[in-house]
């Protein structure tokens, strides 16, 4: 399946852009092939900021989609587990934006260059909004860059500065495109795109303004995993001698994440959601977080080892699309 051209000339929104048709993140990462040419510069003016933005560019989310009142009573565990959640995808998307600014200057050509200008867009706007959604839940907003820096400040430097470093050896030091669309890509998003169809699949029974920050957020990384995949894909088919490496370093940042301690980070807030999740059954009633599972059957350990599973069924197909073995990727992450 690829891009509707169409879409170029009608002025009709292309299917995967479409806030209504636009498929769920894992369907959409694993059934698209979107390339760098089909998603320049023009692309996400007409199709993104004027196709899956319309009407949410502020907040993320629709003005009739609101934030129910006791997501902003101080001390409800559902509020201090969205904080948490939102938080700290705020620093990450933050930090992301931050370290796509060598993939525009290395892009070996204007389409890649264009994509990752749209990306980097992207994630500065995401940062925005997960931030911006806390003093939706009543944090106050002159104090909340400091609230924030503070709240995730253990995050940061045991799970995300490790990443961040990594990332930085190869596009900054190594000035290594190729390595560094592997590390984004597939050790990156690879593994945090199932994370975050958790969260829309969470909160859209409990807060309609969040879940559509979560959908709007995952419908730009369908494009974000499909065009670096098909971007690798090429340079691995044109440059067979770059493999190894390639290989090398998707495996060492397998490794790293591994290693970093993102799980008791998850467990915690998940917990929170857990205990407010019973406050407010319902609210959830017989929502199924997943086919033929009720949310308020699921367990901090389930949610977290299902997004552990999405990984490794992305894995699967986005590896083979690039010719690449799936098993690189090994356990995964759900941060």
């Amino acid at each position: 399946m690829t891009v509707d051209d169409t879409a170029r000339t009608t002025g009709a929104v292309a299917p995967e852009a479409d806030w209504d048709a636009a498929p769920g993140l894992l369907d959409g990462a694993k059934q698209l092939a979107l390339g760098p040419d089909d998603c320049d510069l023009a692309y996400w003016i007409t199709q993104v900021a004027q196709g899956t933005l319309r009407e949410r560019g502020v907040t993320g989310h629709h003005v009739d989609a609101r934030v129910p009142e006791f997501l902003k009573e101080p001390g409800n565990p559902l509020r201090e587990a969205l904080i948490l959640e939102f938080g700290f995808r705020g620093v990450s998307e933050e930090i992301a934006t931050r370290l796509l600014a060598p993939y525009v200057e290395l892009a070996p050509g204007v389409p890649e260059m264009e994509f990752y200008a749209t990306q980097l867009i992207d994630e500065a706007r995401h940062a925005r909004v997960f931030r911006n959604h806390l003093v939706e839940l009543g944090m106050p907003a002159d104090t909340l860059l400091r609230d924030v820096a503070e709240l995730s400040a253990d995050y940061r430097r045991r799970v995300l500065q490790p990443v961040e470093d990594f990332t930085l050896d190869i596009v900054r030091d190594r000035k290594d495109f190729a390595g560094g669309v592997a590390v984004f890509c597939v050790v990156i998003e690879g593994v945090l795109a199932p994370a975050a169809e958790l969260s829309e699949r969470k909160w859209t029974p409990l807060s309609p303004a969040t879940g559509e920050i979560s959908r709007g957020t995952a419908i730009d990384e369908i494009r974000h995993l499909t065009v670096a995949s098909t971007i690798l894909k090429n340079h691995l088919a044109a440059h067979p001698e770059s493999r190894d490496r390639i290989v090398e370093i998707i495996q060492a940042g397998v490794k790293l994440w591994d290693e970093v301690p993102d799980r008791e980070f998850v467990i915690h807030r998940e917990k929170l959601f857990q205990e407010g999740m019973a406050a407010h059954a319902d609210l959830i009633g017989d929502y199924e977080i997943w086919p033929g599972v009720r949310m308020l059957d699921t367990t901090p350990d389930q949610r977290y080892d299902m997004a552990d599973r999405w990984t490794e069924e992305m894995a699967e197909v986005r590896m083979a699309y690039m010719g690449l073995p799936p098993e690189l990727l090994g356990g995964g992450s759900a941060a």
